[in-house]
């Protein structure tokens, strides 16, 4: 697992130093702020709006062995006590033989914004670090701000992406997930049973954890009847040994019909 991980690394950083031999990619991608409108919870719903050239995309929050994981620093923001990102069902692409997830085009992403004080104005102030890809992919840094009045009004592109997330486990009729881990040489195995009706044609799962320095391999999904059978390895970015908590693993399944957010699940 070590050699595949490297040999991903090296990938990568290749990819993202093609672009200094290669024409000025300067303007593939636009990005802007959509203000959007107050909850009445005190709560503010924007977007950050991704604009891409014809031809070209950017990822998920978890991309894939052959994607560019987006980050994103909120520094400068005012009135600003706390943020939720909304993701909106991803594609799955396949490049160089590898599996990466994201969005074609464009992409809204809402973000639910918890104000320090409610009948202020928010300072919505992003510094945004993605990659963008056509035939090779060039890392893009952009840094967006806006003002966000204590009023505003719906705006039907941030609705539509909200409307676009996947299913929650109980919306999809999830019955029941279950995890088997297993040691392997170079950390653990782990086998998900997912009982849930099919989400439609070939079916992906994608395994995260909150711990950024636990690697999860690509993996491999298949329907056993109502179950959708999940595997992939893992291991830690440094080969140091890793306690794994269930509870914090997420599972997203991705389907032809739709897609299904799992949090968690039992031993």
């Amino acid at each position: 697992m070590i050699q595949k991980l490297l040999s991903i690394t090296c990938l990568l950083l290749g990819l993202a130093i093609l672009p200094v031999h290669a024409q000025s990619y300067d303007g593939v991608v636009q990005a802007e702020i959509l203000p959007g409108w107050r909850n009445s919870d005190g709560s503010h719903t924007a977007a950050i709006r991704i604009s891409l050239n014809p031809g070209w995309k950017t990822y998920w929050r978890a991309p894939g062995d052959a994607g560019i994981p987006p980050r994103f620093d909120w520094g400068g923001s005012r009135n600003l006590r706390g943020l939720d990102i909304t993701w909106p069902t991803p594609h799955v692409f396949l490049q160089n033989g590898m599996r990466s997830i994201g969005y074609k085009q464009e992409l809204v992403l809402p973000v639910r914004i918890t104000p320090k004080s409610a009948d202020k104005p928010i300072r919505l102030k992003a510094h945004l670090d993605i990659g963008v890809c056509r035939d090779i992919c060039v890392p893009q840094q952009i840094t967006v701000k806006a003002e966000l009045p204590p009023n505003g009004k719906r705006d039907a592109r941030i609705a539509a992406a909200l409307a676009d997330r996947p299913l929650s486990a109980s919306e999809a009729g999830l019955r029941t997930v279950t995890c088997r881990l297993s040691p392997t040489r170079d950390g653990l195995k782990l086998t998900a049973r997912i009982d849930m009706p099919s989400a439609g044609g070939t079916e992906v799962a994608v395994i995260e954890t909150v711990d950024p320095e636990i690697w999860i391999a690509e993996g491999t999904a298949k329907r056993q009847g109502g179950t959708l059978v999940a595997e992939t390895e893992m291991m830690h970015v440094e080969g140091k040994p890793f306690i794994l908590d269930r509870s914090t693993l997420r599972f997203t399944v991705l389907g032809a019909r739709y897609a299904v957010d799992i949090r968690g699940c039992a031993g």
